[in-house]
């Protein structure tokens, strides 16, 4: 556990691995003024500006949206289940890698990943 104090006193505590707790405590000591972004980055050798987003987060978005948010990191926007679908029927009529990726307007690289992966099958 990691516990917080504020002038001796607990104020927080969170679980060593607990991410969200800890973008939200370090916002909360930020919103409530019982700290400045620079001094708790220097305090925890991590960046001023992302403390200063934790708390700009929950100003704008509240609580909720450190526990509750859909994580979107890793996925590709483009390459949807629609354009996986016609990427692998383009592939399947034997088009070439680099004018599938001009006709989904999609990077080559990106479908070459795919084809590596083994999410797109070339030539079945």
């Amino acid at each position: 556990m990691v516990y917080y104090l504020h002038n001796g006193s607990p104020v927080f505590c969170h679980h060593r691995d607990d991410l969200n707790n800890f973008r939200y405590i370090l916002a909360q000591l930020v919103v409530n003024g019982l700290c400045k972004c620079h001094e708790i980055g220097k305090a925890l050798a991590i960046s001023d500006r992302n403390v200063q987003r934790y708390a700009k987060t929950l100003r704008e978005k509240g609580s909720d949206w450190f526990f509750n948010r859909v994580e979107h990191r890793g996925e590709c926007y483009k390459l949807n289940a629609a354009s996986m679908e016609k990427a692998q029927r383009l592939l399947d009529a034997y088009w070439p890698v680099a004018q599938i990726a001009r006709e989904l307007n999609v990077s080559e690289g990106a479908l070459r990943y795919h084809i590596t992966k083994g999410t797109l099958k070339k030539n079945r």
